[in-house]
């Protein structure tokens, strides 16, 4: 099945993240040691067919590349090297590890396990992911508002409830 894989790259761990094969719901997938991670992916396509990969690429609050983008560009070559056949898109990755944060604490994660980086990468690999199937969705949207449900569905149907 198609998948899109989101990645968060880091000079030691890298967390994955895979899209659902209708490419609209980005799960965490991995974290793996950087040094292991073209291997891993290569082991992975052997199993789901990738059609893009999707890099979080490191950028300062005034949107210059920074410091860690250096990696991420090396990185970048080793990826086209090993795919050369499969699309990489660069996505702004900042925050990103904040709002891992966040989504722990919103799913209840206890505070011994978020201390976990692993558990932060892989999910911020998902949010990374998310956010540029969000972005390339072709304007669907899952988010209809009130006027968009017909009214057979409405509350407002005119329809007399029963008591």
């Amino acid at each position: 099945m198609d998948r899109i894989i989101g990645i968060d790259y880091g000079r030691k761990r890298t967390g994955l993240a895979s899209s659902d094969p209708l490419g609209i719901f980005a799960s965490p997938l991995e974290t793996v040691q950087t040094a292991k991670l073209i291997d891993y992916i290569k082991n992975y396509a052997q199993a789901e067919r990738i059609i893009r990969f999707v890099v979080g690429y490191p950028r300062n609050m005034d949107g210059a590349p920074s410091e860690a983008a250096a990696d991420v560009e090396v990185f970048l070559r080793q990826l086209q090297k090993a795919f050369p056949d499969i699309p990489v898109t660069l996505e702004d990755e900042r925050f990103t590890s904040v709002l891992a944060h966040r989504a722990m604490i919103d799913g209840g994660m206890k505070a011994s396990r978020r201390k976990d980086k692993a558990s932060v990468d892989k999910i911020s690999a998902s949010i990374i992911l998310q956010s540029w199937m969000d972005k390339n969705a072709g304007g669907t949207s899952f988010a209809l508002s009130p006027d968009a449900v017909p009214d057979t569905l409405s509350v407002k149907s005119g329809r007399k409830k029963r008591r």
